[in-house]
């Protein structure tokens, strides 16, 4: 790995890929490092990323998330241990990462102006979401767990990447990066069985302070901080970046948050937000 150290300290993916390696989970090894250079001998996980394979054969999708599902739960358990030493997912995180939906897509992509009542709801919404991911149990958070950061491996499946942003955070958030991904979208029904299946596999310390709808509720709101956050960084990364690739994956993301609606009256201003003025000024724009 090439990674000059001007751009990118690699000091936390070091640090993370010891972390990794501890928990015996299967992540690329550190085998010599020159930081002062930006130099990594990593060892290799093949070619096999998750979402190409999902793509060509979805079939497969049960074995993959059951591999992804367990390597997340032996994550949690075991990084226990290692979670302290990590930055803490905390509520300034939070608060700028949903501002980057509204400053970068509402504002500069589509030039939506925030009047008084619209600012306001916009900040009960987001009170709404920092609280939900505060008040869950804190966990070791991968922070980037989903299709295109997981590797098929033919031992130790999955081969697990790009972990170097790794926090102390929600019990849920990396449970919504694969299940509700911005990649590639499964059926609502398959995603509850999968997030169930996740929350009985949690240990009985967590059943206690935890029931199944509480967590089902940490897990959708942690969802919808997420994808304000994810829709943000594309829009920033066509605009600031000059990566425009990303702005086709808006429209998915966004979904995840609308089929909310239903359950979740308080995001009611938020979705009329998005189904009114996002979704189309998109497809506009596109």
């Amino acid at each position: 790995m090439d990674a000059p150290p001007a751009q990118e300290d690699s000091l936390p993916f070091v640090r993370v890929a010891g972390y990794l390696e501890a928990m015996q989970l299967n992540a690329p090894r550190v085998v010599e490092a020159n930081l002062d250079e930006g130099f990594l001998l990593l060892t290799d996980l093949g070619t096999r990323q998750y979402l190409d394979i999902l793509r060509h054969d979805a079939t497969v999708a049960p074995q993959l998330y059951a591999d992804a599902l367990e390597a997340l739960l032996a994550m949690q358990r075991r990084g226990s241990a290692y979670q302290s030493q990590l930055p803490p997912y905390d509520e300034k995180l939070l608060r700028f990462e949903l501002s980057l939906f509204h400053d970068w897509l509402c504002g500069t992509h589509l030039g939506i102006e925030f009047d008084d009542e619209r600012e306001g709801a916009w900040q009960d919404c987001c009170n709404l979401l920092v609280a939900n991911a505060l008040d869950q149990p804190q966990v070791f958070v991968h922070r980037d767990y989903h299709s295109r950061n997981l590797m098929q491996t033919g031992t130790d499946n999955p081969g697990i990447l790009d972990f170097q942003d790794a926090v102390e955070g929600p019990l849920t958030y990396d449970l919504v990066s694969l299940l509700k991904d911005c990649y590639v979208q499964w059926p609502v029904a398959q995603v509850r069985q999968w997030a169930l299946d996740f929350y009985n596999g949690l240990g009985a310390g967590i059943h206690e302070r935890v029931d199944e709808e509480q967590f089902r509720r940490y897990f959708e709101l942690m969802g919808v901080q997420r994808h304000l956050k994810a829709a943000g960084i594309f829009s920033r990364l066509n605009h600031r970046d000059g990566k425009p690739g990303y702005m086709a994956d808006i429209p998915r993301t966004l979904s995840y948050v609308v089929e909310l609606g239903p359950r979740y009256d308080e995001l009611g201003p938020l979705i009329d937000l998005i189904e009114a003025r996002v979704l189309p000024g998109l497809e506009a724009s596109a």
